[in-house]
């Protein structure tokens, strides 16, 4: 229950956003969004296209990049960019979290440490208004490194 409350608050922000501007409430933006809301990973815009194809929704890849566009606008969708991977994107709405990235594999993970995130949101900074934070944190995974432990045994 609390995920459909979720989803129906984000819909509702992005209808205020769009009205907001004057811009038409297509079946095809609520159909993106509600995509992107049902999905608990990063995405890159060429996945987004082809799981909306995949689906049966007819959407050109100009629309899904334009309605991508207007989600970051409304603070819906937030875009990274870790390390040299694709430009990757997520949802905004209730998702304070991490990530840490592996310099080995690319891979991300997202993680949640709520004394971190108390400290943030209580900070103050001079003559700055936060409205959102992100952490990234490079390392390499324990996959990885076991995998390097791994290869310089056996060359031994």
């Amino acid at each position: 229950m609390p995920e459909e409350k979720s989803k129906e608050t984000v819909k509702q922000l992005f209808i205020q956003f769009l009205e907001s501007r004057n811009l038409r409430k297509t079946p095809e933006r609520f159909a993106i969004l509600e995509k992107i809301y049902t999905t608990t990973q990063h995405f890159d815009v060429e996945t987004l296209y082809e799981a909306m194809i995949q689906n049966g929704y007819r959407v050109s890849k100009a629309t899904v990049y334009n309605t991508i566009d207007l989600l970051l606008e409304a603070n819906l969708v937030r875009k990274h960019q870790f390390g040299s991977n694709l430009a990757q994107y997520e949802r905004v709405y209730n998702a304070n979290h991490h990530h840490l990235i592996c310099m080995k594999c690319g891979k991300v993970r997202e993680v949640k440490d709520l004394d971190l995130m108390s400290n943030l949101n209580t900070r103050k900074f001079n003559k700055f208004n936060t409205s959102y934070y992100t952490l990234y944190v490079y390392g390499i995974c324990s996959r990885c490194s076991n995998k390097n432990k791994k290869d310089k045994i056996e060359k031994k």
